[in-house]
């Protein structure tokens, strides 16, 4: 019988009534991941999602990658199907299994028996596959508690299934589970993170960017695009809605006292990501801010940003360390675009001494003398989107 990929379900498997919708999520996204590996059957049973090839020529390991990038799936592997007996099994792991059974020295086997209508349990039926195994593969010791491989037999309703130790997945939720939020990408390392993070818990994101020409480059631009790009084989199809940030950060400068500037020129961001969020329906704001990382982004400052925004501001990085980021960041591909060393938006006209605990009254009081509503207007009718599908 064929080779397939097994993919386990993880707090999925805790949920009530709404379990079903959460399931069908999953599954629909798989589907769609799957499109461009070729035809398979994707069905779902017993907490376990069975990825099926239809032909010859589909991309087993392609699809099987792919998977590994898909939220909702805890632990994953290729298995071989096979008849539901002794013998059947003992010949699908002598064969499936061989190269790994003649590169280990201590191995052991275990059995999971969800066909109770099957003859042997789950002990008898390790003993016997693990005995025969022993006198096939004469070099090998038997090993349960330290083996260097295991060999894993589930007998399920349909067929039986072989398979060495499982991956990690992706783990979280499904994505479109948890709604729609508008991600602010900056280009630095901290907010693809933050949108990777979101959208692990079944966030579906739409990304903003601010971009402040001629200051900025369309080499910056491009890098905030080509982050995007990488965050699409997690994150799912993205639209990256660019905002002209110019004027806005020019009249601030003119207008605002100097340590004020970084403040007041968050709360347009907050402002302008609000817009795009009530375009699109989108229920929270995402950030990469991290507290005490940066002058923005002490308790006060933070409180300051969100006092200008209509909506939550989720901050999924915000109590994590700098290298824990960065480890992030190098896991997902997106630490090695992010430290390009092209100019954004928020490192233009930086304060020397900027305001670290502001009062929420006094950056108000400083923003009566700007057009606040004129400026988001005219931002927001020159900006542009982009979408960024799967490759």
């Amino acid at each position: 019988m064929k080779e397939i990929i097994l993919l386990k379900l993880g707090e999925l498997v805790l949920k009530g009534l709404n379990r079903r919708s959460f399931e069908d999520k999953l599954l629909a996204n798989i589907r769609r991941r799957l499109r461009n590996f070729g035809e398979f059957s994707v069905t779902s049973k017993q907490s376990t999602i069975y990825v099926e090839p239809l032909s010859e020529s589909c991309d087993l390991e392609g699809a099987y990658d792919a998977c590994g990038r898909v939220f909702g799936i805890v632990a994953m592997v290729r298995a071989r199907a096979c008849e539901k007996d002794k013998d059947a099994i003992l010949a699908c792991a002598r064969d499936y299994l061989a190269p790994q059974l003649m590169a280990a020295k201590r191995f052991k086997v275990e059995s999971q028996r969800a066909d109770k209508t099957f003859p042997l349990g789950s002990i008898e039926l390790s003993q016997y596959v693990g005995g025969e195994l022993h006198e096939l593969f004469p070099h090998l010791t038997v090993d349960v508690h330290h083996p260097e491989l295991t060999v894993q037999i589930e007998v399920r309703e349909t067929a039986a299934y072989v398979h060495g130790p499982a991956r990690p997945g992706a783990g979280g939720l499904p994505i479109g589970m948890g709604g729609t939020a508008v991600s602010l990408l900056s280009g630095g390392i901290d907010s693809p993170v933050a949108s990777y993070l979101m959208a692990r818990r079944g966030m579906r994101l739409e990304m903003v960017h601010f971009h402040s020409p001629p200051y900025t480059s369309p080499q910056a631009l491009e890098k905030v695009l080509t982050l995007a790009k990488l965050l699409v084989p997690c994150c799912g199809r993205l639209v990256v809605h660019t905002v002209p940030f110019t004027e806005i950060q020019e009249t601030i400068r003119r207008c605002c006292p100097e340590d004020y500037f970084t403040l007041i020129m968050r709360r347009f961001m907050m402002r302008c990501a609000d817009r795009v969020a009530d375009r699109v329906g989108a229920k929270c704001l995402v950030t990469g801010e991290c507290l005490g990382q940066v002058a923005s982004q002490t308790a006060e400052a933070m409180a300051s940003t969100e006092d200008a925004a209509k909506r939550p501001i989720f901050r999924p990085v915000i109590a994590m360390d700098k290298e824990e980021i960065v480890r992030i960041a190098r896991r997902i591909g997106t630490f090695e675009t992010s430290i390009q060393p092209f100019e954004d938006c928020c490192t233009v006209f930086t304060p020397r001494h900027p305001r670290t605990h502001p009062e929420i009254a006094d950056v108000r009081h400083f923003e009566e003398a700007l057009d606040v509503e004129g400026l988001v207007d005219r931002a927001m009718e020159a900006s542009r989107y982009e979408v960024i599908r799967f490759a």
